[in-house]
């Protein structure tokens, strides 16, 4: 028995291959073209794009792992959220999709609030508003493009684009369609209410599953495009944020990650669905069926020590080398960073303060301070603002038993220190982390029956090799240089607005 995931990212589509034990088989990726922006915060890129991605790194995959189409048993799919695909009613391609990080929906953002009510959208969708969202999207569509809108026979999500491609499913799951603005998370279904508010037909939205059911079957156009057999199960799989999170073994309510890439989220697994009256934080229903999720995002996370390397770092240095470099600085300078203060707000911010206006700022400077100091205050400004999220989920009672870390802060270990250290826990780093698609691959499983439940997927796949303690001198001053951080949000507010 061979699974396969398949993640439909934002910079490439990657596609992992698994042995019926969990392990690694092979993985190939397949690059997008880069994102398209017509106009300043525009963000799309063209579906085919991805199909051609799809028929390059299965097939690159399966050579690599030495395996045989009629080897794989299940196959299930993950990728960017929140984007709009629209077909026509011959599902032709209407336009390039809007992504997730696509910017120019905030007056529809505003319009969907007032109409529906701030307080009511939340009781409805455990969501506030976003422009990442799907539903801000297709109100833009509606206002600004209506001879495409006339047009539209089905609204896919991106991931499911590529279902339709492979299987000729239009479908989706629970847990992706949680981020359009148009789904009841609690109760796992489109929302009607917000389906009339917005003019739509359930006939245009996909046939909704859980992460772990088979959503269709691969087609014979779908095995020629790809080079795998027709009729291997497609299972609905998941957003990429939750298929990862099972791919972390964040399954169970107790169970946390705080994972930092460019962004950072700090995602905690619940036994129901928890709505935030303020919105501070997203409410989804999880891969694992019966469970939801709650999630707080850094927009820069890593990207802030990104930012600073490309602009700061070791002129001449690799781009791995000028990172090592800058580490190895940091672990010289003091933790407290003698008093330097970074807020990351390089792109404005979601958690805890949904402010697309917020701005960075490094705070305290001195003649005494290095690039040491500034690059061990920005390690730290991130994972303050991801203890931002895990203060929310306190007030929330939400439990917090266990934290892992994912993405490029597990790798190095100032960075895992300085996160015990903040977060006042242990926390733990995985002998693997594949990401999203190694998750799906894990869901494939499950909806195939290798593994009787998610949870048993994890279990029997997922391990630790790594437990990092707080040293309790540092988490006092790390607490006190937290109060200090929370601070400067509300001081800076008004100057960054000022800029505007």
């Amino acid at each position: 028995m061979k699974l396969l995931g398949i993640d439909i990212g934002t910079g490439g589509t990657r596609a992992v291959l698994l042995d019926g034990d969990g392990r690694v088989v092979s993985s190939a990726t397949a690059a997008h073209p880069s994102i398209a922006s017509p106009h300043a915060g525009w963000a799309e890129q063209d579906p085919d794009d991805w199909w051609s991605a799809v028929c390059s790194a299965v097939p690159g995959c399966l050579a690599r792992g030495n395996t045989a189409p009629r080897e794989i048993s299940g196959i299930a799919l993950t990728g960017q959220m929140h984007g709009l695909v629209l077909l026509d009613r011959d599902r032709g391609v209407l336009r390039p999709s809007i992504l997730w990080c696509d910017q120019r929906t905030a007056v529809e953002c505003r319009e969907i609030s007032e109409k529906i009510g701030a307080a009511r959208l939340i009781e409805l969708t455990a969501n506030p508003a976003l422009t990442n969202f799907t539903l801000p999207k297709i109100w833009w569509v509606q206002k600004n493009e209506p001879e495409i809108w006339a047009r539209a026979g089905a609204i896919l999500l991106p991931k499911d684009y590529i279902r339709l491609q492979l299987s000729g499913s239009r479908a989706t799951d629970v847990a992706d369609a949680s981020g359009t603005l148009l789904f009841d998370v609690a109760d796992r279904q489109w929302s009607r209410p917000m389906m009339e508010a917005s003019r739509l037909n359930v006939d245009l939205l996909p046939t909704v599953f859980e992460s772990c059911e088979i959503s269709g079957h691969v087609s014979e156009e779908g095995a020629r495009a790809t080079g795998l057999r027709a009729g291997i199960p497609v299972i609905a799989g998941a957003g990429d944020q939750a298929a990862g999170a099972v791919g972390m073994g964040i399954v169970r309510a107790g169970a946390v990650s705080a994972t930092i890439g460019t962004s950072g989220v700090v995602f905690a697994a619940t036994a129901g669905p928890v709505r935030d009256p303020a919105g501070r934080i997203h409410t989804f229903c999880h891969a694992v069926p019966q469970r939801w999720h709650v999630m707080g995002v850094t927009q820069a996370a890593g990207y802030s020590l990104r930012w600073f390397r490309d602009q700061f770092g070791a002129a001449g240095d690799l781009a791995q080398d000028a990172y090592a470099r800058l580490m190895a600085e940091a672990s010289a300078a003091p933790a407290g960073a003698d008093g330097l203060l970074w807020a990351p707000y390089l792109m404005g911010e979601r958690t805890p303060h949904l402010d697309p206006h917020a701005r960075g700022a490094l705070v305290g400077i001195s003649a005494t301070h290095t690039r040491a100091h500034v690059v061990r205050a920005i390690l730290e400004g991130v994972a303050f603002s991801l203890r931002d999220t895990l203060t929310i989920f306190a007030e929330l009672k939400i439990p917090v038993e266990s934290i892992r870390l994912g993405g490029g802060g597990a790798r190095g270990s100032l960075w895992r220190q300085i996160q015990a250290d903040v977060y006042g826990m242990p926390v733990g780093a995985l002998e693997v982390e594949e990401g999203p698609a190694y998750g799906a691959a894990l869901l494939a499983g499950v909806g195939v029956g290798n593994w009787t439940s998610v949870e048993n997927a994890a279990d029997a796949t997922v391990h630790i090799s790594k437990r990092i303690e707080p040293e309790p001198q540092r988490v006092a001053l790390m607490n006190r240089r937290y109060g200090a951080y929370r601070k400067l949000y509300p001081a800076l507010r008004d100057i960054w607005r000022d800029g505007q």
